[in-house]
């Protein structure tokens, strides 16, 4: 008879280091069952050949992760000019390739085209469902999807290295951006075509990958060990501000009541927590004055 491991109420975040060759969902299936976890989500996919941050949501801070998908993003991409493949990236088939007569001013002035507002069509390897499947499915099998474009806000692009037919650059976009994408159509500007050969998210919202722990390092890691590498729930939120409330309030609150507060309350959404600073969850100002509970925390934002 084969042993069961007993599932754990982990409740916290882990800002992972995803390594290269893993999706987003076998990294999350990975550090779901070291920590034994009942309940996770992670926050944004990452393609397998990409690396770098991904946030991974525990227990009640599955409540919170689409704060974190929702969030600006940063990245470096390598891109390699005047070659183009089907898939964007370098595991796709090669499609063409150009000679490279770009100088660094030439790339650096084609960059600058897409910093702003700017409009994305999705690539068909993509993991964007049409009718329950998703678009890579339909391009291995050779079918061809209208995709509609879509508006993304690329707020930076820093040219970081420039070489021949390779370029480093950093990017900081919005939620929803392909950097695939921008790295064909950065190609296309300068009519040599280009795709990606690296890929690293360095940030999500206020996390960093500084603050992140490879695969490796959390397996090798203890269980008590593991527990400590988990970020608190609340500390998706921390853009909202906070607001404390006493124990009878909190008390109420928690039964799903609004509650009254004296005194001036923030507009908005608000972080909500007891007289002992623990997390209750996220709050909001009714027009009555009363706050009222939007998402709760139903246990402690600790492991069981």
């Amino acid at each position: 008879m084969q042993y069961k491991r007993p599932k754990k109420n982990i409740n916290g975040i882990l800002l992972l280091d995803k390594p290269h060759g893993f999706s987003s969902n076998q990294a999350l299936q990975k550090v779901k069952w070291l920590l034994s976890a009942t309940k996770a989500g992670h926050t944004g996919t990452l393609d397998p050949l990409a690396t770098g941050l991904l946030p991974l949501c525990f227990g009640e801070a599955t409540k919170f992760a689409h704060y974190l998908t929702d969030a600006d993003k940063t990245y470096i991409a390598t891109l390699k000019l005047g070659v183009t493949t089907n898939t964007g990236d370098a595991e796709g088939i090669v499609l063409s390739t150009q000679p490279v007569n770009v100088t660094p001013a030439q790339f650096e002035t084609a960059c600058r085209q897409f910093v702003g507002n700017i409009s994305q069509t999705p690539p068909m390897y993509s993991a964007l469902k049409f009718e329950g499947k998703a678009m890579y499915e339909y391009a291995r099998a050779g079918v061809e999807v209208a995709r509609q474009p879509r508006a993304v806000t690329i707020h930076q692009i820093s040219v970081n290295a420039f070489q021949d037919d390779v370029a480093e650059i950093t990017v900081t976009c919005s939620k929803g951006t392909y950097i695939r994408t921008l790295a064909e159509d950065i190609g296309n500007v300068l009519g040599c075509g280009a795709h990606l050969i690296g890929l690293r998210r360095t940030s999500t919202a206020h996390y960093h990958i500084d603050q992140s722990v490879t695969l490796a390092q959390f397996e090798a890691a203890s269980v008590d060990e593991r527990i400590a590498l988990l970020m608190a729930p609340d500390s998706a939120v921390q853009h909202l501000p906070a607001f404390s409330l006493d124990n009878d309030s909190s008390f109420y609150l928690q039964q799903g009541q609004a509650v009254w507060r004296s005194g001036a309350v923030p507009s908005g959404l608000l972080r909500l927590y007891d007289e002992q600073q623990q997390f209750l969850g996220l709050g909001e100002q009714q027009s009555d004055g009363k706050i009222a509970p939007k998402r709760l925390i139903v246990s402690k934002p600790s492991s069981d």
